[in-house]
Protein backbone atom coordinates (compact mmCIF):
# COMPACT_ATOMS: atom_id res chain seq x y z
CA UNK A 1 0.00 0.00 0.00
CA UNK A 2 1.44 3.48 -1.05
CA UNK A 3 1.00 6.56 0.67
CA UNK A 4 1.21 10.44 -0.36
CA UNK A 5 4.84 11.67 0.66
CA UNK A 6 3.05 15.05 0.99
CA UNK A 7 0.06 14.35 2.79
CA UNK A 8 -0.23 10.82 3.88
CA UNK A 9 -3.21 9.98 2.38
CA UNK A 10 -3.42 6.86 0.14
CA UNK A 11 -2.42 6.50 -3.21
CA UNK A 12 -3.05 3.56 -4.55
CA UNK A 13 -0.35 2.84 -6.87
CA UNK A 14 -1.55 6.38 -8.40
CA UNK A 15 0.71 9.14 -10.62
CA UNK A 16 -0.93 11.93 -8.49
CA UNK A 17 -2.66 11.85 -4.86
CA UNK A 18 -6.59 12.12 -4.42
CA UNK A 19 -6.31 14.20 -2.15
CA UNK A 20 -3.44 16.92 -2.28
CA UNK A 21 -2.68 16.10 -6.04
CA UNK A 22 1.08 15.97 -5.82
CA UNK A 23 3.01 14.06 -7.86
CA UNK A 24 4.28 10.16 -6.52
CA UNK A 25 6.91 8.95 -7.38
CA UNK A 26 8.90 5.56 -6.40
CA UNK A 27 9.03 7.03 -2.81
CA UNK A 28 6.14 7.14 -1.07
CA UNK A 29 6.19 7.91 2.73
CA UNK A 30 4.45 5.90 4.98
CA UNK A 31 1.40 7.01 7.05
CA UNK A 32 3.52 7.93 9.64
CA UNK A 33 5.04 10.90 7.75
CA UNK A 34 1.70 12.91 8.28
CA UNK A 35 2.87 13.71 12.11
CA UNK A 36 5.56 16.10 10.44
CA UNK A 37 5.78 19.00 13.06
CA UNK A 38 7.66 20.23 15.70
CA UNK A 39 5.66 18.41 18.55
CA UNK A 40 5.78 14.75 16.75
CA UNK A 41 2.04 14.29 16.86
CA UNK A 42 -0.68 14.11 13.79
CA UNK A 43 -2.74 16.72 13.63
CA UNK A 44 -5.77 15.53 14.85
CA UNK A 45 -3.91 14.81 18.31
CA UNK A 46 -2.26 17.83 18.39
CA UNK A 47 -5.35 19.86 17.73
CA UNK A 48 -7.18 17.81 20.23
CA UNK A 49 -4.17 18.58 22.95
CA UNK A 50 -5.10 21.83 22.70
CA UNK A 51 -8.01 21.84 24.35
CA UNK A 52 -7.62 19.48 27.19
CA UNK A 53 -6.14 22.28 29.42
CA UNK A 54 -8.51 24.80 28.15
CA UNK A 55 -5.90 27.88 27.31
CA UNK A 56 -2.96 26.45 28.42
CA UNK A 57 -2.51 24.20 26.40
CA UNK A 58 -3.80 26.23 23.26
CA UNK A 59 -0.83 28.65 24.16
CA UNK A 60 1.44 25.84 23.82
CA UNK A 61 0.51 24.61 21.16
CA UNK A 62 0.39 28.05 19.25
CA UNK A 63 3.49 28.93 20.20
CA UNK A 64 5.67 25.45 19.19
CA UNK A 65 3.35 23.69 16.50
CA UNK A 66 3.46 26.03 13.24
CA UNK A 67 0.71 23.36 11.13
CA UNK A 68 -2.60 25.68 10.32
CA UNK A 69 -5.08 23.00 11.26
CA UNK A 70 -3.32 23.32 14.77
CA UNK A 71 -2.59 26.78 14.80
CA UNK A 72 -6.43 26.93 14.57
CA UNK A 73 -7.75 25.16 17.24
CA UNK A 74 -4.82 26.06 19.79
CA UNK A 75 -5.78 29.68 18.77
CA UNK A 76 -9.73 28.97 18.63
CA UNK A 77 -9.02 27.18 22.78
CA UNK A 78 -7.26 30.46 23.30
CA UNK A 79 -9.99 32.58 22.63
CA UNK A 80 -12.97 30.02 23.73
CA UNK A 81 -11.93 29.68 27.32
CA UNK A 82 -9.87 32.74 27.86
CA UNK A 83 -13.10 34.55 27.52
CA UNK A 84 -14.83 32.47 29.73
CA UNK A 85 -12.33 32.36 32.49
CA UNK A 86 -12.51 36.66 32.07
CA UNK A 87 -16.42 35.66 32.11
CA UNK A 88 -15.89 33.96 35.21
CA UNK A 89 -14.57 36.63 37.32
CA UNK A 90 -17.08 38.57 36.39
CA UNK A 91 -19.46 36.94 37.63
CA UNK A 92 -17.87 36.08 40.68
CA UNK A 93 -17.64 40.04 41.46
CA UNK A 94 -21.23 40.60 40.59
CA UNK A 95 -22.19 37.21 42.91
CA UNK A 96 -20.55 39.17 45.54
CA UNK A 97 -21.56 42.38 44.88
CA UNK A 98 -25.38 40.61 44.60
CA UNK A 99 -24.48 39.47 48.27
CA UNK A 100 -25.15 43.34 49.21
CA UNK A 101 -28.10 43.52 46.37
CA UNK A 102 -30.26 41.20 47.93
CA UNK A 103 -31.00 37.38 46.88
CA UNK A 104 -32.56 37.67 43.87
CA UNK A 105 -29.72 39.07 42.42
CA UNK A 106 -27.76 36.60 43.97
CA UNK A 107 -29.49 33.92 43.12
CA UNK A 108 -29.60 35.24 38.98
CA UNK A 109 -25.93 35.29 39.15
CA UNK A 110 -25.46 31.85 40.11
CA UNK A 111 -27.95 30.25 37.67
CA UNK A 112 -26.17 32.25 35.53
CA UNK A 113 -22.67 30.71 36.67
CA UNK A 114 -24.10 27.53 36.79
CA UNK A 115 -24.93 27.83 32.88
CA UNK A 116 -21.91 28.94 31.76
CA UNK A 117 -19.97 25.98 33.11
CA UNK A 118 -22.28 23.54 31.93
CA UNK A 119 -22.40 25.31 28.63
CA UNK A 120 -17.95 25.22 28.79
CA UNK A 121 -18.22 21.65 29.32
CA UNK A 122 -20.19 20.87 26.21
CA UNK A 123 -18.08 23.17 23.92
CA UNK A 124 -14.90 21.72 25.87
CA UNK A 125 -16.12 18.35 24.91
CA UNK A 126 -17.26 19.19 21.50
CA UNK A 127 -14.14 21.19 20.18
CA UNK A 128 -12.02 18.28 21.52
CA UNK A 129 -13.80 15.46 19.49
CA UNK A 130 -14.27 17.48 16.51
CA UNK A 131 -10.51 18.40 16.63
CA UNK A 132 -9.98 14.35 16.89
CA UNK A 133 -11.74 13.52 13.91
CA UNK A 134 -9.97 16.12 11.78
CA UNK A 135 -12.46 18.92 11.47
CA UNK A 136 -11.84 22.71 11.80
CA UNK A 137 -15.22 22.67 13.45
CA UNK A 138 -15.49 26.66 14.26
CA UNK A 139 -17.29 28.05 17.43
CA UNK A 140 -19.83 31.06 16.38
CA UNK A 141 -17.98 34.53 16.46
CA UNK A 142 -14.94 32.59 18.53
CA UNK A 143 -14.01 30.62 15.54
CA UNK A 144 -13.78 33.72 12.68
CA UNK A 145 -11.46 35.65 15.59
CA UNK A 146 -9.02 32.34 16.27
CA UNK A 147 -8.71 31.86 12.36
CA UNK A 148 -7.36 35.68 11.90
CA UNK A 149 -4.90 35.36 14.96
CA UNK A 150 -3.41 31.73 13.62
CA UNK A 151 -3.16 33.42 10.35
CA UNK A 152 -5.52 31.10 8.85
CA UNK A 153 -8.47 33.51 7.17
Amino acid sequence: MAFCAKCGADVQGAAFCPKCGAAQGATAAPAAATASGSTGLTENVAGLLCYVAWWVTGLIFFLIDKRPFVRFHAAQAMVLFGSIVVLAILLTFLNIGSMFGGWILWAFSTLLWGVIWLGSLIMWIICMIKAYQGEKFKVPVIGDLAEKIAGNA
